[in-house]
This record gives structure tokens, sequence and C-alpha cells, in this order.
């Protein structure tokens, strides 16, 4: 097992990407903290994994708010003794917001993208230090490394704003044997369901190897920052999109 005794964090765990990667950490042998506002989803896919012989458990958790990540931190701790790895999942889109150029939309976008991401890292890393170090790994997108039309700009904002804070955190917490890295997925899920389904084939037609991605391509490269096998990476950015930045 990859995880073996590992302790994790990862928010917006309760669903879509987020809950693949905590169902993937589970068989590779993690104890896995869901953190997510959505309790009802929270508390099943714990109660799921659970099931399967492995250890789950779910704190809601609002990634905005400071008090909340103390929480999850002391509620770890306390559950395990240790905090692991960090996966910075939690994240919304740039069409989730109403008016895509309205300053509301902007301060809520970078709220739950980017400053949740500082909030986290910050307290993950210190629990992380007290027993040798570990691993973060933050979810941006490939929208953080090139620009593009469609929903509020704070999106890709929010997202290059993840990149170049994790290199500069991986700098400073290097020395406390926490790494932290950054994965950004391309097209993904709801887009494979898009009711528009022009739009759909044109993102197809854009990328290399021709197909959408989906949630466990994106959950094995982070499995992967996660585990030791990656114990001399931090500051990296990992790229998994079927090849779209590489045009």
């Amino acid at each position: 097992m990859r995880l073996k005794d590992k302790v994790a964090i990862i928010t917006g765990g309760a669903h879509g990407m987020g809950a693949c990667e905590a169902r993937l950490f589970a068989q590779e042998g993690a104890k896995v903290v869901i953190a997510d506002v959505l309790a009802a989803e929270g508390e099943a896919l714990a109660a799921d994994i659970c099931a399967g012989q492995a250890q789950a458990r779910f704190v809601r958790t609002d990634v905005t708010a400071e008090t909340d990540w103390a929480r999850l931190i002391e509620v770890t701790l306390a559950a395990y003794g240790r905090l692991d790895i960090l996966v910075n999942n939690a994240g919304i889109s740039g069409s989730s917001v109403g008016e895509h150029d309205g300053l509301d939309g902007w301060n809520r976008i970078i709220a739950v993208n980017a400053t949740s991401v500082f909030l986290g890292t910050k307290r993950a890393a210190a629990a992380m230090a007290q027993t040798g170090g570990g691993s973060i790994v933050n979810i941006s997108s490939i929208m953080g490394l090139v620009g593009g039309v469609e929903g509020h700009p704070g999106y890709h904002a929010s997202k290059a704003a993840v990149r170049n804070y994790t290199k500069a955190v991986a700098c400073r917490y290097g020395p406390l044997g926490v790494r932290v890295n950054s994965v950004h997925p391309g097209y993904l899920p709801p887009m494979r369901n898009a009711t528009n389904s022009g739009l759909r084939q044109a993102k197809i037609a854009a990328t290399p190897l021709r197909r959408l991605g989906e949630v466990i391509d994106v959950a094995y490269g982070v499995l992967y920052l996660a585990s030791d096998e990656a114990s001399f990476v931090t500051g990296a950015e990992l790229t998994i999109d079927g090849g779209f930045v590489a045009q």
C-alpha cells in the first residue's frame, strides 16, 4: 500500500474529484479525513469507506474560515495523532457565480480557490513539521497556466495564485520536511456530460489525446505526489490535461 498508516485530509472531499481521491487514498492504506460543507454526502462517503474496512471520518469545514481550519486540524490530530497529507482540493468554477465581471464573484472565487489554500497550507505545515514532515498537494488548473474567455476571470487568477503560492511555500517549508506541489487538471466532468455537445466536442478536438479527462486520472497523480515515491519532489507542477497546454 502506497499510503499505509498515513493520515490525509482532503478538502472538497465529499463529491467529485475529492471523493475519488478519498476512496483511492483509503484503498492505499491512508486514514482519510473528508472535509466539506456537504454534510450528508461527506458522512455517507465516510461510512462507505469504513464499510470497506478502511478508516475515514467526515468533518464539516468551510475552507474559507480560519476557525474551521483550526478545528479540522485539531480534530484530525486528536483522532489520529498526526497529519501526513493535505490535499487542497476544494474549489468552485468560474461559471458558478452569476455576473462574470462582478466584484462579488471575484471575491467568492478568490476566497474558495486561493485563500483556502493559504489557510490550510500554513496550518497543515505546522502540524506536519511536528512529526518530521509531510506532503501538501494543491489543486490548481490548466487555467492557472494559460488564459481563456469562459466564466469569471477570477477563476484564472485564483488558480494562477495557487500555482505560484505553491512554489513559494515549497521553498519556505522544505527545510521542515514538508513538500508542496500543485496539480493542474485539464477538461474533466461535468464538461464530459455537458448538454452543449458542440462545446464538448470542441474541447475534445483541442486535446491531443482526443478525450476529456476522468477524475481518476487526476487522483492517481495526486496519489503519487502524496506518497513517499515523490520524496524528492517539491515546488513542482503536474499537468494532467491530455496534452492541452503542450500546444
